[in-house]
């Protein structure tokens, strides 16, 4: 029997490419660039899968052409904003993603960014490279005490609770929690956390606000210039989520103007494309998406692609599935 011909959009771990073209018959994207919508819309002819990453937009258009060959989409990533998800089912086209295997990592990267921002390291690092710094005194880069502080989660998932055990027991934070849903009482008595009933509630109280919802086009702008308004002065901004469920003007215009003390983004509206008024925001942490940039969760996460994909090909319900 003939193996399922597969197209991986990027390049992967070596570990898990090696285990992928063992199993299917793989060709990798050598030159490891985003691919085009019309790369896209050749591909859907010619492979029985495709693996995108949060890299790839697979729009409506994307499932024109013609009478597809590809029968599911197994996305790297938990995220899968960048897939529309209804043209793909439409075409009878099936959709999985990664979820679990990189809650813990990009809690830790929302806690780094968290604690950078506050502590002022991204300036002082720059000072320091920079030979500006001229030694130690009282009054220099003076930041803002993380523990014991309030820090708001906006979405209680896996990440989101992954974030609120680090930050509550880690550093004794008190956890408030808006979610689209009701969290079970258990969970939130985890971590001692109070459940609000939306982000106007939330925001106000907070010191700290670190998303972790969904993307796509019902979160876009979610933190908005209204929202930003609400939050305190004093108050900073953590994003690992998805780049567009911050408004990245209004940000800017809060960050210029003071109106917050600060943010953390790991993720971009339009990566890699990063607005001016953003680079050059010193009270901004950037990091280049390092939210799951670990050896041992960019295999895991390229592993559990294959375990979709295995199970969709042997006719039995891939655990994943999200279309």
């Amino acid at each position: 029997m003939n193996k399922p011909k597969v197209l991986v959009t990027r390049r992967w771990p070596q570990a898990v490419e090696a285990r992928m073209a063992a199993n299917f018959d793989v060709d990798l994207n050598q030159a490891d660039k985003p691919l085009t919508e019309a790369d896209f819309r050749e591909a859907m002819t010619r492979y029985d899968a495709i693996l995108p990453t949060v890299t790839d937009r697979l729009p409506a258009t994307v499932f024109e052409a013609g009478t597809p060959r590809t029968r599911i989409l197994a996305n790297y990533g938990v995220g899968f904003s960048h897939i529309d998800t209804e043209a793909a089912r439409a075409r009878g086209i099936a959709v999985t993603n990664t979820p679990d295997v990189l809650s813990e990592c990009t809690a830790d990267i929302a806690m780094t960014l968290m604690l950078m921002v506050a502590r002022r390291a991204g300036e002082g690092e720059r000072e320091l490279r920079e030979g500006r710094w001229s030694g130690w005194r009282p009054t220099h880069l003076i930041g803002t005490k993380v523990s014991g502080a309030t820090l708001g989660i906006i979405g209680f998932g896996r990440i989101g609770q992954a974030m609120a055990q680090r930050a509550h027991f880690g550093f004794g934070m008190k956890i408030l929690v808006q979610n689209r849903s009701a969290v079970a009482p258990e969970v939130l008595a985890r971590y001692n956390a109070v459940q609000v009933p939306t982000i106007e509630d939330l925001l106000p109280q907070c010191d700290f606000v670190s998303l972790h919802c969904p993307g796509g086009a019902a979160n876009r702008h979610l933190i908005n210039a209204r929202r930003l308004d609400l939050m305190k002065p004093t108050a900073f901004l953590i994003n690992t989520a998805r780049g567009e469920v911050v408004d990245e003007h209004a940000l800017a215009q809060s960050l210029w103007f003071g109106t917050i003390a600060g943010a953390g983004l790991d993720v971009f509206e339009r990566e890699p494309a990063i607005p001016d008024a953003l680079l050059h925001a010193d009270n901004l942490v950037l990091l280049p998406h390092l939210g799951s940039a670990t050896r041992e969760t960019r295999e895991a996460m390229g592993f559990r692609v294959l375990e979709n994909l295995t199970a969709f090909f042997e006719g039995r319900e891939p655990q994943d599935r999200v279309a």
